[in-house]
């Protein structure tokens, strides 16, 4: 494992506390000596996916830049995460990308931490830290387009379930959008397959602003 890899797989276990913690910390204490510029704070796995690869098609590596992208396993866990990383812990960069929805999560824990008081959405934007309305996934499917997502879903061959799940009751009078953004999150792994895939495929002219404002900020 890289530095870096090991650098976030510590993070994690610090955050999680338990029996582990202490190590964990001293692991990530040192690694975080060797090379650590930022840490970015997503909300899980898909993020992180569409994050580096919007990054590499800009011609940029995060990870030689010293740059981890460290998921969170849900936005609730975001004070954990500043408790470690940010300034009651090791005091690291902090930059991150969030949900509309749990805005309120990581406003209320940069507010604690020392990061910003009464920050409005705007405010949050200097601080390195994004909100995707509503989400990631209809970032990306109104930077691509409906008709350019449903090209992605047959290149990845699973056109057939698609066609299946727009015909489910609950989905049939629904906009296409909508289906579209429910059926990436219907299977594991499934938000991580298109979000790199609709990156690879999305114009840069259009990346969505969360995205490309937080990889200007890091």
């Amino acid at each position: 494992m890289d530095e870096l890899g090991r650098f976030r797989r510590a993070l994690v276990a610090w955050a999680a506390g338990g029996s582990g913690a202490g190590e964990a910390a001293a692991v990530a204490r040192e690694s975080a000596g060797r090379g650590v510029r930022m840490v970015v704070l997503v909300e899980g796995s898909s993020d992180q996916v569409a994050l580096e690869a919007l990054a590499r098609r800009c011609g940029r590596d995060l990870g030689a830049e010293g740059v981890v992208v460290v998921p969170l396993g849900g936005a609730t866990n975001i004070g954990r995460f500043l408790d470690v990383c940010g300034p009651p812990g090791l005091g690291l960069p902090l930059a991150g990308l969030c949900d509309i929805g749990e805005e309120r999560h990581f406003r209320r824990h940069l507010e604690r931490v020392g990061l910003g008081a009464g920050r409005t959405h705007a405010e949050l934007e200097p601080l390195g830290f994004h909100v995707c309305v509503a989400d990631l996934e209809d970032e990306l499917i109104r930077a691509v387009g409906a008709e350019g997502v449903q090209h992605v879903i047959e290149a990845q061959g699973e056109m057939r379930p698609f066609r299946t799940f727009q015909g489910q009751p609950a989905q049939r009078e629904r906009p296409v959008e909508h289906q579209l953004r429910r059926f990436m999150g219907t299977h594991s792994g499934r938000k991580a397959l298109y979000a790199q895939a609709l990156v690879t495929h999305l114009p840069l002219k259009r990346v969505p602003r969360p995205l490309e404002r937080l990889l200007a900020h890091v």
